[in-house]
């Protein structure tokens, strides 16, 4: 593999009138990479020109990732935008950990380290006004989905996407609500270079929605972008020499608050981030959907091979671990027959998934590197199942007395949105 000396941050431009964000990185002198965000819907009249100048800067450090792993130089420069001590740190952090996944597929120390420069010595946060509005940013599964029904009684409410605009169309026309739609144009020498042998693998792609949805906020005049992460995302995958690796740590409680340090660092109180569902986990989550899953169920999924084909909506594939989890934990709350119409066949009682099933109980491997819940919950799902299908208690495992997948754990939005939360979950 080629090593370059450094990767550099070489700028960022938006088009007002294509409504196009451009960011520029490099390595050397030798490679150049252009990446493109359009913010396809209509501006707010009054956009703050200087916040909205701190939120793209925040997503052209922030998606850099794509083209930084591919190298790893060891020295970043950045030739536009501005990073102070604090700043410098949470990029640094953020691509560290949001890497862990990548690291050990790729062999290379889980506490190898990236270091963004410093350029200035002080940025004072920019005084922002803000509007009332919420967004809810939707991915195409249940979590997004039940956030949006829990939030829809209230007024200035949206949905934004980032890309796959013709998967998500069928079931943003279900939702009906306003929607902005956010295309994503990544430069397209990354399949040629991983194909000649540049690094590929996961990268923290929630820590890219978020900094896309801080940008949409402003652009749209309103103030909390809203993701829909649960208490599980919190939940270590796997340890490589020692190190805690998790698929979800851009989802994370520690991820979330470290950008809401960032924001109001940098915006004051301007745009607020934050989880909806992260008191729950996902079997207490799955339960609350339920109420839900008759109105989506032909135009949602939650498998990320929707995401990844080519095809007119979205579908379940029926063989990876996030469609294995997802039947599982929803088989307590929906019909046997109306979850074996929706992936065509029964997973719990598919042979060629039980290998996934004894990853997601811990009974054998590690949990498989995808978006699934703790192993508590997993157990607690399949306890709830096994009640449905004796055939299920060859799955043998020990569950604590006093776990309660109920349990209300930790989370960092708004009083004033927890309480509306508390309040619509109790109807």
């Amino acid at each position: 593999m080629r090593e370059y000396e450094s990767f550099i941050f070489r700028s960022y431009d938006f088009n007002m009138e294509q409504k196009t964000l451009s960011c520029s990185y490099a390595y050397d002198d030798d490679l150049t990479f252009i990446e493109n965000y359009i913010f396809d819907f209509p501006f707010a009249p009054d956009i703050d020109n200087k916040a909205l100048d701190i939120a793209f800067q925040t997503l052209f450090f922030m998606a850099g990732v794509s083209y930084y792993k591919m190298y790893l130089a060891n020295k970043i420069v950045v030739e536009k935008g501005q990073l102070d001590i604090a700043s410098a740190q949470f990029f640094s952090k953020t691509y560290q950990k949001g890497l862990g996944e990548f690291f050990f597929k790729n062999n290379i120390h889980p506490n190898r380290a990236v270091v963004f420069p410093v350029n200035t010595e002080t940025i004072e946060a920019l005084p922002t006004k803000h509007g009332s509005g919420k967004i809810v940013a939707i991915g195409g599964g249940k979590d997004s989905l039940l956030s949006t029904e829990i939030l829809r009684s209230e007024q200035d409410l949206s949905t934004w996407s980032l890309g796959h605009r013709q998967q998500l169309t069928p079931l943003i026309d279900r939702i009906n609500l306003p929607h902005l739609w956010v295309e994503r144009k990544l430069d397209t020498q990354i399949m040629q270079h991983n194909d000649t042998g540049a690094y590929n693998g996961h990268i923290p792609i929630s820590a890219i929605f978020a900094a896309t949805g801080t940008i949409v906020a402003l652009l749209s005049g309103n103030r909390d972008v809203v993701v829909s992460n649960e208490n599980s995302a919190n939940d270590p995958t796997l340890f490589y020499q020692g190190v805690a690796i998790n698929h979800q740590y851009s989802k994370s409680l520690e991820f979330e608050i470290d950008f809401q340090k960032y924001l109001q660092n940098r915006l004051g109180d301007g745009v607020r981030y934050y989880s909806l569902l992260r008191p729950f986990s996902e079997l207490s989550i799955a339960e609350m959907f339920s109420k839900y899953f008759y109105k989506y169920k032909d135009v949602f999924s939650s498998c990320n091979r929707a995401f990844t084909q080519k095809a007119d909506g979205l579908f379940w594939c029926g063989q990876c671990a996030k469609c294995a989890f997802t039947f599982l934990i929803l088989t307590p709350f929906i019909s046997r027959q109306d979850l074996e119409s929706l992936w065509g066949h029964n997973l719990l009682l598919d042979a060629g998934l039980e290998r996934i099933y004894e990853q997601l109980l811990g009974i054998q491997g590690d949990k498989p590197l995808d978006c699934v819940g703790e192993i508590r919950e997993s157990r607690a799902a399949m306890r709830l199942a096994q009640e449905v299908y004796p055939e299920l208690r060859k799955y043998h495992f020990d569950l604590p007395l006093d776990y309660d997948w109920h349990e209300i754990k930790q989370d960092s939005m708004p009083v004033e949105i927890r309480t509306v939360l508390m309040r619509q979950i109790a109807i």
